[in-house]
């Protein structure tokens, strides 16, 4: 299910430091299981696409990013440690953190990625909706 209603959605990290706005439809999330996002995360990360033209940093002051491969940055907040994004520094769109997207989102998983790197200590789900 994804949120149809367009209109702006709200997000911030833990501590409030860093806010963001996303104009438009949310599509779905994606769940990625490579190990880079398991040494972030401690689990999968679960994002959203969105376009550059559709997003907006609020406030960035303890926002800080992090080159992680020759193609690949990715955002943390320095005070409270919350991810917060991922992006492929060769297009046009950031992978917004899901987590940090104010409730209520309207948005659930539609794809599992990477899922032959997926952590021996849970078991990932049949279908995704």
């Amino acid at each position: 299910m994804s949120d149809d209603r367009g209109g702006e959605h709200k997000g911030s990290c833990l501590c409030g430091g860093v806010r963001y706005t996303i104009t438009g439809p949310l599509g779905g999330v994606t769940a990625c299981h490579c190990r880079q996002c398991q040494k972030q995360t401690g689990l999968h990360f679960a994002s959203i696409g969105v376009a550059f033209d559709d997003f907006r940093w609020d406030s960035e002051a303890t926002l800080r990013r992090y080159r992680s491969s020759e193609k690949a940055e990715r955002g943390f907040c320095c005070t409270c440690g919350s991810v917060l994004f991922w992006r492929n520094v060769m297009h046009d769109e950031i992978w917004i953190t899901a987590g940090t997207l104010d409730q209520p989102t309207g948005v659930r998983i539609k794809q599992n990625v990477h899922t032959e790197f997926a952590g021996d200590f849970y078991t990932l789900p049949e279908t995704t909706d």
